[in-house]
């Protein structure tokens, strides 16, 4: 175990990342006796679904949602758990041995962890359409960090677009907090959700709650267009979007078209799992589509195939915010018995414990991942001129040419593009990028590849880092004797 006494910055397990999964994890490798750091960039706990509102932002009375009083919950249990909870800091990098830097508000922060858990989380796809940069246009991810942490819509009307829960979901709470959400266009079919529904009776509380989304769209009378995809978006009058949708058939392509104006468009194609850090430390990563794109390989235990580094949560494949919270508690028993903590036996029933809850979790997860899963039509439609990469405004027709010219795999893209090298590090833009470059080739996926992991795995200023040093304090050897 990590003695604090002889080093207060040395940790038995370090958790990055305070959603339900990095607090499963906190709260039971703390539980069974391990010295537990848990480190965060928010000010507080909850990561996206469990978001708590900020200071000086109170709901009406008598309001208080379901994923607000599980996230409530979820922060008393760390809090009584033990575990050192440091919020407000970027992890920058992490190396071999588990060395921890990051940057807070006092400046640059180091810890050393025996064992490391990543609950690093996800990020939100979005295919690229003409206009995709306009103003007014948001993920539906980013709508419902918007919604949840300042009760604002991103507009008075809004069209609500993609595939997946969060449709249903920013819908329902745009209408709760005032706006008109003129439309939801779901890329899923009827079809499509029947083939998920025998997995989502595994939850049933889940599906009541989503039942509970959807009855209130109807009740507002919003329009519901099945299988519609938007195919660009353009600037209207007096700041409004007009936004072109078509229905897409069952061979990938659109059909006929339909203008629908708005003040925002919320729209997003799915989750993909956050592979930063599991590339940076060169885990293993296998192509699982179904599961969001590109995991590190995990055993039952979460596991990696690099030793002391497990991954819980929809990092390592969606499952769902249920299912993280009992990824994170196998981890955390898992890590602290194999670091010798506490009776392997009584934490070994725990773990079998644990995994029945996770079962039933999973399936209602990977159902709603399978709806979300890429659809490689939509990439195909994606006009030459779009930009693909937001931050280096790289288009399309750009990466064709890159691979007309001889490149063979999204780095060497990258390398002749500048694709990905922007602040985001190729998170909007990554996934486009590989299907562009596989259809290209004729290739698949896998022989497209994916980005090499590399720091700093947040954009960090150089200038914090360096603190107060100067040029003039670099140490300058005095010349060797001839």
């Amino acid at each position: 175990m990590a003695d604090p006494a002889s080093d207060p910055s040395r940790f038995d397990i370090a958790v990055l990342g305070a959603g339900p999964a990095g607090v499963g994890a906190a709260v039971t490798a703390a539980w069974a006796g391990a010295r537990v750091l848990v480190i965060d960039e928010a000010p507080q706990t909850g990561g996206q679904v469990y978001r708590a509102l900020p200071e000086g932002i109170t709901l009406a009375p008598g309001v208080r949602s379901l994923e607000a009083a599980e996230g409530a919950r979820q922060r008393a249990e760390l809090e009584a758990s033990g575990a050192q909870l440091v919020t407000d800091h970027r992890v920058w990098m992490v190396s071999e041995g588990f060395r921890i830097e990051a940057l807070g508000p006092q400046g640059p922060a180091k810890w050393q962890a025996d064992r490391l858990i990543a609950a690093t989380g996800t990020h939100e796809r979005v295919v690229p359409f003409p206009g995709w940069t306009l103003p007014g246009v948001l993920g539906l991810a980013a709508t419902t960090i918007l919604m949840k942490s300042q009760r604002m819509a991103p507009g008075r009307r809004v069209l609500v677009a993609g595939c997946g829960p969060l449709l249903a979901y920013v819908a329902a709470g745009l209408g709760k907090i005032g706006a008109q959400v003129v439309g939801v266009a779901d890329l899923a079919g009827p079809a499509d959700w029947a083939r998920a529904l025998p997995r989502m009776l595994a939850r049933p509380d889940l599906m009541a709650r989503g039942a509970g989304w959807v009855a209130q769209i109807a009740a507002r009378r919003v329009p519901y267009l099945p299988r519609h995809h938007v195919l660009r978006a353009e600037p209207g009058a007096d700041d409004a979007l007009r936004v072109t949708l078509a229905r897409i058939g069952r061979d990938g392509r659109p059909g006929p078209e339909r203008l629908i104006e708005a003040d925002a468009l919320a729209v997003g194609h799915g989750l993909v799992p956050g592979t930063e850090l599991t590339r940076l430390l060169r885990a293993a990563h296998d192509w699982r589509p179904e599961r969001g794109g590109w995991i590190a390989r995990r055993d039952t235990e979460f596991r990696t195939s690099v030793p002391g580094l497990y991954l819980v949560g929809d990092g390592g494949g969606i499952s769902g915010a249920a299912a993280a919270w009992h990824q994170g508690r196998v981890a955390g028993l898992a890590a602290a018995r194999a670091a010798g903590i506490g009776d392997a036996q009584i934490l070994s029933d725990r773990i079998t414990l644990e995994r029945r809850a996770l079962r039933a979790a999973e399936g209602f997860g990977r159902a709603m991942s399978a709806i979300m899963a890429p659809r490689a039509p939509l990439y195909a439609a994606i006009p030459a001129d779009t930009p693909v990469c937001r931050c280096e405004d790289v288009t399309r027709a750009e990466i064709e040419a890159a691979v007309a010219a001889g490149a063979t795999e999204v780095n060497q893209v990258k390398h002749w593009t500048r694709c990905g090298m922007g602040p985001c590090q190729g998170r909007m833009c990554g996934e486009a990028a590989a299907e562009i470059v596989a259809a290209k080739q004729g290739a698949s996926r896998v022989q497209a590849g994916l980005w090499t992991g590399r720091a700093p795995l947040r954009p960090v200023p150089l200038a914090d880092l360096a603190g107060d040093f100067d040029y003039a304090d670099i140490p300058i050897p005095k010349p060797a004797p001839l």
